[in-house]
């Protein structure tokens, strides 16, 4: 009689765990990244926190000089980027690239410096890798970027 119910329940198992949908919810993601955001931000004593009307936060650190890169400019930066929970995921140095080429919250936070520039920005999932884990980064992670701007071409 065993033997007949592992196999019925194995098929059990199957049906159910390949009904079950995935319930993510881009609403609630946004807000538990906001809330994930504001919490570092406290925790961090950050002051001069900007929030565009993307979700992005940015803090210019340092705004350098001249003029400012556009949406097509291709930067070349030093960057570390890092969790919340500070585990550091990327260092660049030199890092020559389109921005046409990165993640949505880079392409909307490093037009705000310019040479000699440093931001941080504070990148909620839906602006960095979203539902989707990439490499040491779990999905719907919020991004923690410093990047410094060592030139740019528009």
């Amino acid at each position: 009689m065993m033997k007949k119910l592992i196999p019925l329940l194995c098929f059990f198992l199957i049906v159910v765990s390949s009904c079950k949908k995935d319930s993510f919810n881009a609403a609630v993601q946004a807000a538990n990244d906001d809330a994930t955001i504001q919490a570092y931000i406290k925790a961090n004593s950050l002051t001069d926190v900007v929030k565009d009307p993307s979700g992005l936060y940015y803090k210019v650190v340092t705004p350098g000089i001249g003029k400012y890169p556009d949406a097509a400019a291709t930067v070349t930066v030093n960057s570390t980027g890092k969790l919340t929970d500070g585990t550091i995921f990327d260092t660049e140095t030199a890092l020559t690239i389109p921005l046409t080429n990165v993640i949505r919250g880079w392409q909307l936070g490093l037009p705000h410096i310019n040479n000699g520039g440093r931001i941080l920005l504070l990148i909620p999932s839906s602006l960095g890798y979203g539902n989707t884990a990439n490499g040491g980064i779990p999905k719907n992670s919020v991004l923690i970027f410093t990047v410094d701007m060592l030139s740019f071409v528009n």
